[in-house]
Parts: C-alpha cells; structure tokens; sequence
C-alpha cells in the first residue's frame, strides 16, 4: 500500500476522534459491529487524493443526530486560525453530478460554511449506498458521549421512520436492549418530536425525567403545540440572561419549564416518587417465554419478544381486542 493510500485511512480513522472523547467500554460485540461499517468505510475511500470541496456542493440529507449543534463559531474560529486538521466524509451523489452527500463531519461542514476566510471543505469521498452510509453515521454517533437522552430517543425513532429496520435491528446497531429502544420511542410518541425539539438537548436531564414529563403531559391532555410554544420562549429567555461564566444549558430551563407546566399542582414531590412501582409478569406460551406484561396506575403494557408475532399482532389489534372485550362484557354468564 502506498504512503498516501496509508495517510487517507489513516486519516479517516481519526475522523470521529475530534469531535468525541474516548467512548465508554462497551461490550465485545458492539465494538465488532460499529468496527465493522467504519471498517466498510474506510474500504470505500476514493483512492485518488484528499478532495478540496465547494462546502455548498454537499447536500446533508442525513438522520438528524444533534438537536443544538454547539460551538461551531469557536470551531470556525480554530480552523480559519489553524486549518481543518481532519476531512470529512462524503459520498457521491447518486443522480446529480459533481455534487455529494454528507456522511459525517456536520459540525465541521457547517463551521466552514460559515467562515468568510476558508472557501473550501477537505473531504474524502467514500462509494457507499444508503445503508452503509447510514450504519457509518451511527457508528461515530457510537463514539460520542456527548448525545443526550433525547437526542438519542429522536435519532431512533428517526431510524425506524426512514425503514432503516425494524425496533429490533435498531436496538441491535444502537447496541442497546429492544426494551430500551421502545421505551425511548414512546417517550417521543407521546411528548412529540416537535415539543422535544424546542425544549432541546437538555443535557444531563436523563430517561426518569423525560418519562415524568411524558406522564405529565398525558395525566393533564396538555397540547404539546402550546407547550412547544413555552419551551421556546423560555429557551430564549434563558439565553439572553445566561452569562459566558455560568455556561448555563438554556434547553434545560425550557425542560424544566414544560414539566411545571404538566406537573398537577398541590402534588408535594415525595407523593410522585413514592407511587406504586409497576407489576411485571413473564408470559410463556408451551413452556417458552413469549414477553412481559406490564401493569400500572397508568394502564397495561404488552411487550412481545418475538418482532414476527408483534408485527402479526399489531395489524389485527383490533379484532383481538373487540373479542376479548366481547368476552369480558359476558363473563357474568360463564
């Protein structure tokens, strides 16, 4: 393999390692998988050079994994100050061309954009069909620790809304639990991409909060219109007053105002966290575990483990249901 050859992977290597920490260990098969399609990629170089790039010439067309890109005018500033140390990634567009499509490098991209001193972006131009350009994104979301809760629980349910896969093969490459994933999905369901948008990343507010914010929005029919509408003003408000030294998140004062908002008055907080903690029973069929039933205050919950039979299931819901109601309205007469 020649230098150069050897410096571009190298290079695109390196390519998640600017804008993340050192990832938390997770397990060996995680690791092999999101090792894989970074692998996937960096075959999939152009073996021609570093290409020099109009920044206006790449489409970004991806999932969207980050709710309030940060720093981009301190990341302008680096560049335009020390150039861009590590290209980004793209790939050719599929029917237009001398244009391409944004893989990742969004932060970087964007900083360029809007840099009156630097007119080109470095990229390396990788042949990869949507799938695989998809699975290298997720890949260096992976290498992150930054992402919050939220932003987590949007990007999955972005995957399952574009037919990357099924809940499952979510969970698989997001290398967390199926359970994990639906959870995530009906936090979002029920609060609303639109209202998790304008509340923001909220860093450090975590799945118990998002849930309690769920829970409260359901218990009072509030409009997440309306509740959009106060987590904006609030955001702008926060960041008018928040100082440079206070570095204060103003997404989690719009958080924090919207769950007041949905929060019943007079309910002292020690009465919420003492609420009676939800009954889980195994249902097996033929002596073999087919999923959970979960019961609660606030209703029943089925998770089928098989994603054939809940598929099967869910398309004749209906029916189902209007049987067994029909047999619980007769039970008086067994």
């Amino acid at each position: 393999m020649s230098d150069g050859k050897k410096k571009r992977l190298s290079m695109l290597d390196s390519l998640t390692a600017t804008e993340a920490a050192v990832p938390p260990a997770r397990p060996a098969g995680s690791m092999m998988s999101a090792n894989r399609a970074l692998r996937s990629a960096r075959d999939a170089v152009d073996s021609h050079s570093v290409w020099e790039l109009d920044p206006w010439s790449i489409d970004d067309s991806r999932i969207t994994d980050r709710l309030d890109p940060s720093d981009i005018d301190d990341l302008r500033d680096a560049i335009e100050a020390n150039g861009q140390t590590v290209p980004i990634l793209v790939r050719r567009h599929p029917s237009q061309e001398d244009r391409y499509l944004l893989v990742y490098g969004r932060r970087r991209l964007e900083a360029i954009r809007q840099s009156e001193k630097v007119a080109k972006v470095r990229a390396l131009v990788a042949q990869l069909d949507d799938t695989e350009a998809t699975r290298a994104q997720i890949s260096e979301n992976m290498a992150r620790r930054d992402l919050t809760f939220i932003e987590k629980a949007l990007f999955a349910r972005e995957l399952v809304e574009s037919g990357f896969g099924s809940q499952s093969q979510v969970a698989e490459v997001l290398t967390v639990t199926k359970s994990a994933v639906s959870m995530a999905l009906t936090i979002v369901d029920t609060v609303t991409p639109e209202l998790a948008r304008a509340i923001g990343p909220a860093t450090g507010i975590g799945r118990p909060r998002w849930e309690d914010l769920a829970k409260g929005i359901e218990a009072t029919g509030s409009d997440p219109g309306l509740l959009a509408a106060l987590a904006a003003s609030t955001r702008e408000k926060a960041a008018a007053l928040a100082s440079e030294e206070s570095q204060a998140d103003p997404s989690v004062a719009a958080f924090e105002a919207v769950l007041a908002e949905v929060t019943p008055r007079g309910l002292p907080a020690k009465t919420r966290k003492t609420r009676e903690k939800p009954m889980i029973r195994t249902l097996q069929v033929e002596g073999r575990r087919l999923g959970t039933l979960r019961t609660s205050g606030q209703g029943l919950q089925l998770e089928i483990d098989d994603s054939g039979f809940a598929h099967w299931l869910e398309q004749r819901a209906d029916l189902i249901l209007e049987e067994l109601h029909a047999r619980w309205k007769m039970r008086g007469e067994d």
